[in-house]
C-alpha cells in the first residue's frame, strides 16, 4: 500500500474536500502541516511522504487537486518531481514549500510546472490561503519570491546571443522547452536516442549549463526558443 499517514478532514458543508499529498522531508514540518490542514476540517489529506522516489506512481494513482511539494529532498528533489507530474499531469495544482528563495530555486521551479512559491517562514499564516488562491486559479507567492519575479520582469530584456548552435540543435532545444522528453524528441526527428543524448550534450556545451532546467531556463530568458 502506498499511501502513508492518510487522513481524512471534511466538513458538514463540504460534499468534496480539496484532495491534497505532500512531500515533505523533515518528519516534525511533516506532522505539523498535515495537523494544520486537519484543523480547518476542509481537506481529504491522501497522504504525507519523506522523498519523491514515487511520485509519479502516487500522483497517478491518488489524482490529488494540490500537491505540497519541498524542494530540497533527498534522491529526486522537488523540482526534478515537479517536471516528472507536468509530463502527465497539467492539472494538479503544485505549490513549492522551501527555504530557498534565490533567483535559481524560484524560477527553475516555475519553469518545471509550479502554480505557487510560499517560504516556509509564512507556512502557519499563509498556507491556507495559498491553497484557496491556487484553486482559484491564483498563483501564490510570499512576499519577497513576488518582488523578486517583478524585479526580474523589469530588467532590461537580454538579446539573444550567438551560441553557435546548429539547426537540429536549435530544433531540439525548442522541443526541449516544449516539455517533450528524450524519447519523444527521439520520435519526433526520427532519430535515435543517442543521437538525442549527443546533440543534448552539444547544447549544454554550448550554453555553459549542467542540466535540462538550466538549460530551458537559459533559452527561454534569453529568447533562444518561440
Amino acid at each position: 500500500m502506498l499511501l502513508r499517514n492518510t487522513l481524512v478532514c471534511k466538513s458538514k458543508d463540504m460534499k468534496e474536500p480539496v484532495r491534497i499529498i505532500l512531500f515533505e522531508d523533515n518528519p516534525i514540518l511533516r506532522e505539523s502541516l498535515v495537523n494544520l490542514l486537519a484543523l480547518t476540517g476542509e481537506y481529504h489529506i491522501l497522504g504525507s511522504y519523506p522523498d519523491c522516489t514515487e511520485v509519479e506512481v502516487l500522483v497517478q494513482e491518488v489524482k490529488p487537486d494540490v500537491i505540497l511539494m519541498d524542494i530540497d529532498m533527498p534522491g529526486v528533489n522537488g523540482i526534478e518531481a515537479v517536471s516528472k507530474i507536468r509530463r502527465f499531469n497539467q492539472q494538479v495544482q503544485i505549490i513549492m514549500l522551501t527555504v530557498f528563495d534565490d533567483n535559481s530555486h524560484v524560477f527553475d521551479a516555475m519553469y518545471a510546472g509550479a502554480n505557487g512559491y510560499l517560504l516556509k517562514k509564512y507556512i502557519s499564516d499563509k498556507l491556507i490561503y495559498s491553497i484557496q488562491e491556487v484553486l482559484q486559479g491564483g498563483a501564490p507567492m510570499s512576499p519577497s519570491i513576488a518582488r523578486l519575479i517583478i524585479s526580474s520582469l523589469q530588467q532590461p530584456v537580454v538579446a539573444a546571443k550567438d551560441y553557435q548552435l546548429t539547426n537540429r540543435e536549435k530544433e531540439i532545444l525548442q522541443l526541449l522547452s516544449n516539455g517533450n522528453s528524450f524519447k519523444m524528441i527521439a520520435s519526433e526527428l526520427t532519430i535515435s536516442l543517442d543521437t538525442v543524448r549527443t546533440h543534448i550534450k552539444h547544447i549544454y556545451d554550448k550554453l555553459h549549463v549542467r542540466s535540462q532546467i538550466e538549460a530551458v531556463s537559459k533559452a527561454i530568458t534569453e529568447k533562444l526558443v518561440k
